[in-house]
């Protein structure tokens, strides 16, 4: 083991756990599915401030990008949505979505659809309403993810974004068993894959964890495939490529007091909790 990995290991341990799904879920407290449900109410509470909840859903026929077991979706699908489709890569997923469609009554809202973002399956200008929401750092190619989305959605249609940028001090997306904020920073990738796959040897589906988040190259190096790094940055140019002005765009500040750092070009991928962004046809 690599001396950076043995100092983050005895750093981890100073840290508190955050609450996370993967964990709750193993300690039999509720499944990730449900969990996304009873947390539906904070992916849509970035863009209140832009539209109203019944502008979002009333009627209207929604794709959920990145929906993982559709807990999210389901708690569109109860705002009044007249149908959501839950678009996701994983297919492991879908029965879990199934059964929580089932339990809560809201299966005649919705369908799983096993997808890549950056291919969908629907005609042109059929879909009113396309949420992202914690995903585009994870898709391979934003920016055919983008096209496809602009592709399908009918005149009028909205596109709500919402993602954490990669320096956020939880944007490696590994605080189910690494609680160290910015610990991506501080450590190389290598360092971090080595800790990862150490501390998911003690949880019953680290294995699980690890084929999801983990994969290698060509020349056998071992790297985080389940993010791309976006930033704001990133973020921006991928925008100013494609001569796209948003019509909604606002960074959220980790914490009201830090807003000026959240301001600063350099501090702001540091500082900034969310990046919310609204695209309409």
């Amino acid at each position: 083991m690599r001396t950076g990995t043995k100092i983050l290991l005895k750093l981890n341990k100073l840290f508190k756990a955050p609450v996370h799904p993967l964990n709750l879920q193993n300690n039999g407290v509720m499944s990730y599915a449900m969990w996304q449900y009873t947390k539906g109410d904070e992916t849509i509470k970035f863009y209140l401030d832009f539209c109203s909840e019944e502008e979002m859903f009333k009627g209207k026929t929604i794709v959920d990008i990145g929906c993982g077991a559709a807990g999210k979706s389901l708690y569109y699908a109860s705002r009044g949505a007249k149908e959501v489709i839950g678009v996701e890569i994983l297919e492991k997923y879908e029965s879990e979505a199934t059964a929580l469609a089932n339990e809560l009554g809201l299966s005649d809202k919705f369908r799983f659809v096993c997808a890549d973002a950056a291919a969908l399956p629907f005609e042109s200008g059929s879909i009113d309403t396309i949420i992202m929401n914690d995903a585009m750092e994870h898709v391979a190619t934003p920016e055919a993810v983008i096209d496809e989305c602009l592709r399908v959605l009918g005149k009028g249609g909205r596109l709500f974004v919402n993602f954490p940028p990669i320096n956020h001090p939880f944007g490696a997306h590994l605080s189910d068993l690494i609680y160290i904020p910015w610990v991506h920073l501080f450590f190389s990738e290598a360092t971090l894959v080595e800790a990862y796959k150490h501390l998911a040897k003690d949880v019953p589906d680290g294995d699980n964890r690890i084929s999801f988040r983990i994969s290698k190259k060509q020349d056998g190096t071992e790297y985080f495939s389940y993010i791309n790094h976006m930033s704001i940055k990133r973020f921006n140019r991928i925008l100013k490529t494609k001569g796209i002005t948003p019509a909604y765009l606002k960074h959220i500040p980790l914490r009201g007091f830090l807003k000026p750092l959240a301001a600063l070009p350099f501090f702001k991928e540091m500082f900034v909790k969310m990046v919310v962004c609204v695209f309409q046809k």
